[in-house]
């Protein structure tokens, strides 16, 4: 990579997937000189270990749920009888989105912990953090950052089960809206003084400065946001939303965050329209999703101003499009209000034809019914 950069004179380079970041990449380019949008490898130990931060939430008092992290089938199951259900458990390592389990029975959480340990996440189940189930609503919260100046840069609402209703095994996120209203100002601005802040400073203060994009998950609980956990990147499918609405140059900000410049430009904008984003995935997905499915009419599902992002195709040589992994689209559209971002994001997706994808028609639905009501 370094070689490729060094070659063709690169600029500006953003690691974007979580891998690389946690094995270290930016290490390796800025070593190099190159100006990197990415946090370093220590710095990405936030997404790269949930014990990690756990810790450091302890450590600077940030508001969080309770934990415990165990290293054995013994340890987990001793934590599991101190919590009780439901309860959340977590391989500590990286598992693609996949990695959590909240269990709402001990049988549940008897068998995830098991299932951790006998290897089903690899070597990120070596280790799994156990922790106290938080009552509230979910929303994404994401801020730049070089290290010393901090910039909010909007919020989304993922949806993580895989069917209708929130129903079924998490994975990596089906779809999402931005912005999530349910994370009013009040609650942005505690966010960002009580767990943004602070994570930064003691990031700093430890010797790993974090620098990229900072994507913290919240419960909002009656006490107020709690972390559940952090993303070193924007990822998906929040990051299609973001950039919808994004109305500032977005060169410009990455850049700024990777020359610790951040303090000297102007802070991002972002169009009040909402954006919404579903995500047609591979049938089985997210167990063994089935590849090879031929896909056709993006061009009609975006003749209406909708944007289709692709996530995991292939184009082969006779140009056919056919899936190739287990998210392979994120349609995405813009609307005044959740449904009318909603209302195109479908009529979208229902142009496409992908007969062994599948996608919830529900994204959305909380922030609908609260739109409905104040109607």
């Amino acid at each position: 990579m370094v070689t490729f950069c060094e070659t063709n004179r690169i600029g500006l380079i953003v690691v974007g997937p979580e891998a690389p970041l946690v094995d270290g990449l930016t290490d390796s380019l800025r070593a190099a000189g190159f100006s990197v949008f990415g946090p370093s490898r220590a710095a990405a130990q936030l997404e790269g270990s949930k014990g990690f931060t756990k810790d450091l939430c302890a450590r600077a008092n940030i508001p969080t749920a309770g934990y415990v992290r165990a290293k054995s089938l013994e340890e987990a199951r001793t934590a599991l009888k101190d919590f009780g259900a439901p309860v959340v458990i977590k391989a500590d390592g990286l598992a693609a989105g996949k990695g959590v389990v909240v269990a709402m029975t001990m049988a549940e959480a008897e068998a995830a912990v098991d299932d951790m340990f006998d290897g089903a996440f690899g070597s990120a189940g070596a280790e799994v953090v156990v922790e106290e189930f938080l009552t509230g609503e979910e929303a994404s919260f994401f801020a730049l950052t070089d290290g010393a100046t901090i910039v909010p840069f909007g919020s989304a609402q993922d949806h993580k089960r895989v069917g209708d209703g929130d129903t079924g095994p998490n994975t990596g996120g089906m779809g999402a809206y931005s912005p999530a209203r349910v994370l009013t100002p009040e609650l942005e601005a505690q966010a960002l003084s009580q767990i943004i802040a602070p994570t930064v400073k003691a990031m700093a203060d430890e010797g790993m400065p974090y620098s990229g994009v900072l994507y913290a998950g919240l419960m909002l609980t009656e006490q107020g946001p709690k972390l559940i956990e952090y993303n070193a990147r924007f990822g998906d499918p929040e990051c299609q939303v973001l950039m919808l609405r994004l109305e500032s140059d977005l060169v410009e900000l990455l850049l700024a965050c990777a020359d610790n410049k951040l303090s000297s430009i102007q802070p991002p904008r972002f169009s009040s329209d909402v954006a919404m984003t579903v995500v047609m995935a591979a049938e089985g997905y997210p167990g063994t999703p089935k590849k090879g499915g031929r896909i056709d009419h993006i061009p009609a599902a975006e003749a209406g101003g909708a944007k289709v992002f692709h996530a995991g195709t292939a184009l082969s040589a006779d140009g056919v499009l056919s899936a190739n992994g287990g998210r392979v689209l994120n349609v995405t559209a813009r609307g005044g209000s959740v449904k009318a971002a909603r209302d195109a994001a479908y009529a979208a997706v229902d142009a496409i034809v992908f007969p062994e994808g599948f996608c919830r028609r529900d994204i959305g639905w909380r922030e609908i019914e609260r739109e409905e009501a104040d109607a």
